[in-house]
């Protein structure tokens, strides 16, 4: 970059592409720095990446169902040639399970309803119908492997689910953030890779820019968080984790990849399933195999780990634990003895719903607390943050007058305030992956 830029973007998964693209259409000399060798390649190439609407916060569900619809127009929001090689969103739809542990989804109906996102009140007959393979015998509560009781059914069954016709999947998230770097290069956006941040430079009492491992310094008046489970990293390298009662941490977490039974075409006929009475969400993968998920029980144990490099990647009883489970639902499942998935981090919070907010370095922004459900709401997280980062550099206080931010597609004017790292723990949250 032969100028100073405006703005230094730490991390290129897929939010941090997407504020990229955001500032740099606004005008903004941006660099983004990871490092990774490949755009993409971070916690966001290991995402299920899943576009789902359920969330169990009404600001939740606006972010999301707004956010579906860059996805449905992917090709018209990045605006890139059209021989372009695009990643491609599947809309299979997506039911969720009725049970005593999210309210029936009553809330979730409530929610969707005020916003006009469209679902379907499933039977446990229209249920079975849609996915022959299932039984919808109950298990709840999710037990340990060591429980007696594993895998023994409580004698109940689910009443059905409520179906979500606009969910899906990106079939290569890693390319989706590509992407959003083609898109925002169009508008003058750099990008290096294979570069380490060590340091937060500071200077006047506000951010000056970052410090590299190999020594180089650049320069610029706002830096903005984005490094996905290495952000707790960077938040404390500038010093501001002080007043924020929202932490971010990364955790370990695997996800299975199965064969779907015989006879059944899950790639094509199936769809995104989460089913908290066996604590598994589900989506259709390529091969006609089946990806597996944790909801996050409280009988299984979260694996913190100290930092976004060392940790174990190799599959542990978590792999067999959430096969097994999903088995419970269909039977004919058939686990293989060859372990095959996915082993990565989430940057989770404390509550499970994001940071997208300033903090207490002006001129340093955050957008932490991502990983495991704001995938889908990259788009509208990166305009967001670069309206955000205009309202503060323009001299407006969002801790105390926090901005209004219009959604574009709904119409719908939201409280910013709503992901400030200062908030109250949210009580509303699933406490979990569901956000």
């Amino acid at each position: 970059m032969s100028n100073t830029p405006d703005a230094i973007i730490i991390g290129t998964g897929v939010i941090g592409t997407a504020t990229a693209y955001e500032l740099a259409k606004a005008g903004w000399k941006t660099l983004s720095l990871d490092r990774n060798r490949q755009i993409g390649h971070g916690s966001t190439a290991g995402s299920c990446a899943i576009i789902r609407m359920h969330y169990s916060t009404f600001d939740g569900t606006a972010f999301a169902w707004e956010g579906y619809h860059y996805w449905r127009d992917w090709a018209d929001y990045l605006g890139l040639a059209k021989d372009a090689d695009l990643a491609t969103f599947r809309e299979t739809g997506c039911v969720v399970m009725k049970t005593e542990a999210n309210g029936y989804l009553e809330k979730h109906k409530e929610n969707s309803g005020k916003l006009n996102c469209p679902f379907e009140d499933w039977s446990a007959e229209e249920v079975t119908k849609r996915l022959p393979i299932f039984s919808l015998e109950s298990y709840t509560p999710p037990k340990a492997m060591k429980d007696a009781d594993f895998g023994k059914s409580n004698g109940r069954h689910l009443r059905g689910g409520v179906f979500w016709p606009n969910a899906g999947y990106v079939t290569d998230p890693a390319l989706s953030s590509q992407n959003l770097a083609d898109a925002a290069k169009r508008h003058g956006a750099e990008f290096r890779l294979g570069v380490t941040v060590t340091e937060i430079l500071q200077e006047g009492g506000r951010v000056k820019g970052v410090k590299l491992d190999t020594g180089e310094e650049i320069h610029a008046p706002v830096v903005i968080n984005v490094a996905g489970p290495g952000s707790s990293i960077i938040n404390r390298m500038a010093g501001v984790t002080g007043d924020m009662t929202i932490e971010t941490r990364p955790l370990r977490q695997e996800v299975v990849h199965v064969p779907s039974p015989a006879g059944f075409d899950f790639e094509h006929d199936g769809m995104i399933v989460s089913d908290s009475d066996i604590a598994c969400y589900s989506r259709p993968e390529h091969g006609n195999n089946i990806l597996i998920g944790s909801e996050d029980p409280e009988c299984d144990p979260h694996y913190w780990v100290d930092n976004d490099i060392d940790y174990d990647r190799n599959f542990t009883d978590q792999w067999t634990v959430q096969a097994m489970r999903y088995a419970q639902r269909v039977p004919s499942l058939g686990i293989p003895s060859k372990t095959r998935g996915v082993v990565d981090l989430y940057d989770a919070s404390t509550d499970w719903i994001p940071i997208y907010d300033k903090s207490s370095l002006p001129g340093f922004y955050m957008a932490c607390g991502t990983s495991g459900n704001q995938y889908k709401n990259a788009p509208i997280a990166g305009k967001l943050m670069a309206s955000l980062i205009d309202y503060c550099e323009n001299g407006n206080d969002h801790d105390a007058d926090p901005m209004k931010f219009t959604l574009p597609y709904l119409g719908l004017e939201t409280d910013a305030g709503f992901y400030s790292r200062k908030r109250p723990i949210n009580r509303e949250s699933s406490f979990s992956v569901l956000g």
